[in-house]
């Protein structure tokens, strides 16, 4: 017989241009935008797991807003017979699957089954980038318009 492994967890690190997306958490696939977490999921599954996998993230953004670095958990069975894969073949497997997406998987390591991305996070960093002198948003420069937020009369 063979000798069936609980699921392997894996500590994901991840980056999107979130211009697109309604932010990071799962949405119902009827409204207009879509979260990240949606894509994560869909590229997860066609690793072919024994079961449905679950990202769970560690630090949710809102529409619209970048992600340089956002951490999540998820736990992948295998069929019978198949190794864990390494951290490697999942970055490779997910990256692969999430194109053309602009989400990125940019590192995956083995982690215990007591690991939690939101509750074991040690610490959290965001960056606010404000574009101030702008009396109309036609003023932002092109490649800042995604990348900053410029208050009203600035």
């Amino acid at each position: 017989p063979a000798m069936v492994c609980g699921p392997a967890r894996y500590l994901v690190f991840f980056q999107y241009f979130g211009t697109r997306y309604s932010g990071v958490m799962e949405t119902k696939s009827d409204q207009a935008l879509i979260g990240v977490q949606n894509y994560l999921e869909e590229a997860a599954q066609k690793l072919k797991p024994s079961s449905p996998i679950k990202f769970h993230i560690s630090s949710r953004t809102d529409t619209g807003v970048h992600a340089l670095a956002n951490a999540a958990h998820l736990d992948i069975q295998r069929a019978p017979g198949k190794a864990p894969f390494t951290g490697q073949q999942l970055v490779q497997g997910l990256n692969y699957h999430l194109r053309p997406e602009p989400i990125s998987i940019l590192s995956a390591q083995r982690v215990p089954s007591t690991f939690h991305a939101r509750f074991s996070a040690l610490s959290r960093t965001y960056i606010y980038r404000l574009l101030l002198g702008c009396a109309h948003h036609s003023q932002i420069p092109v490649f800042e318009r995604d990348l900053c937020w410029a208050p009203a009369g600035g």
